[in-house]
């Protein structure tokens, strides 16, 4: 568009008695100069370099969108891991909730078996320490579950000393998400949008680059009223007008423009690299994330077993040690064994939840390019 200036001044002079050749026997010389006007200037965009500077400037306006979606985008995913892994720790306090419970019932059933005869002291000992032991670790992941809490806090908001995250269950299958083909990906995610967009921009620089090898073409119009006293100030005698154009041209510059010609197409060719980068990672991210999400899928089938083998095993030991058959140090080991494939079930599927949150960010989580704001 045109520049538009209007303006008005006001001014007094007296002219010095000592310049050269004045009287100073005439009196002071006042003299009053009002202008008002106004000025247009437009620069003829004969060789497209304003068009050029425009269609850069607008595609860095959608790459900052899209770069605000990028950053919108991973809080969220911070937030859902967090989150995930809050639940993660709140279910394996549960477990040892649980086993501590069940380690009492073992402890006292020692005890009694010790005030019978049919236990010796070690046993008792033996029962006491892995009550108290798990009941130390219970203790510990509480302080980890309330770390994540905090950055929850934070990442919504809110002062961690007064938020607070009531317990709920942790999610026992992780939700399927469908991939989509891999072209999608280019509409799907933000970074991608905010890298092509800055391809787009560099190569708008490269025409206003080019346009610096052509003459520059300004339109000028000034007009307005011009008087020495303010009653004639704005009247039509004192109207003044004045229309022309220019051209300006460069003839020598030392070879400036050459090598800002060649700067504008090495960034264009690494913006070029750095959008195929992008990509290309992108397609890793989703790749990784499946394989981790089937990988994940197959160990907790097996851990599950897992875990079904040793509550089997510590029932056997518990009922062979009643019986007189074992000593407790076969049920410590099977109570050791059950409660780490049971914390290592409830890992497993912390980490599935978790990788499904990585999926859903390599997708883009649920963001289009159409939803960058149109620029006109």
């Amino acid at each position: 568009f045109p520049l538009v200036t209007v303006g008005s001044t006001i001014t007094r002079e007296r002219q010095s008695l000592n310049r050269t050749l004045a009287n100073k026997n005439a009196p002071a010389n006042y003299s009053d100069f009002l202008v008002s006007g106004g000025d247009v200037s437009y620069e003829a965009d004969a060789w497209g370099r304003v068009r050029h500077v425009v269609e850069s400037s607008r595609a860095q306006a959608q790459a900052s969108a899209a770069d605000l979606e990028t950053v919108r985008l991973s809080l969220h995913a911070e937030l859902a891991l967090d989150y995930f892994t809050l639940r993660g720790l709140e279910a394996q306090k549960q477990l040892f909730d649980s086993n501590v419970a069940a380690f009492e019932k073992a402890l006292e059933l020692t005890e009694n078996r010790f005030e019978g005869g049919l236990a010796s002291r070690e046993d008792v000992d033996l029962a006491s320490t892995q009550l108290e032991q798990t009941a130390a670790q219970g203790i510990d992941i509480m302080s980890a579950r309330d770390q994540f809490e905090h950055a929850i806090a934070v990442l919504i908001g809110q002062p961690s000393s007064t938020f607070n995250l009531s317990a709920a269950p942790m999610p026992t299958v992780p939700p399927t998400t469908p991939p989509g083909l891999p072209s999608e990906l280019l509409e799907r995610r933000p970074d991608i949008a905010s890298a092509e967009r800055q391809v787009a921009s560099a190569n708008a620089q490269i025409g206003v680059a080019r346009a610096a090898y052509f003459p520059l073409l300004t339109l000028g119009l000034v007009g307005g009223f011009e008087s020495g006293a303010f009653t004639s100030w704005l009247a039509g005698p004192s109207g003044l007008w004045s229309v022309g154009g220019s051209a300006l041209q460069t003839v020598f510059d030392a070879g400036r423009r050459r090598a800002v010609s060649d700067q504008a197409k090495a960034a264009y060719d690494q913006t070029v690299a750095q959008y195929q980068q992008t990509v290309l990672t992108s397609f890793q991210q989703v790749e990784d994330s499946l394989s981790d999400l089937r990988v994940l899928e197959e160990e907790a089938k097996t851990q599950d077993a897992a875990v079904a083998a040793a509550n089997r095993a510590l029932e056997q030991s518990t009922n062979r040690y009643k019986g007189g058959l074992d000593t407790y140090l076969t049920v410590i080991t099977a109570q050791s064994a059950a409660l780490a494939n049971e914390r290592t079930a409830v890992s497993l599927l912390t980490s599935r939840m978790t990788s499904t949150v990585l999926l859903v960010k390599a997708l883009g989580g649920g963001w289009n390019v159409s939803q960058l704001p149109p620029v006109d």
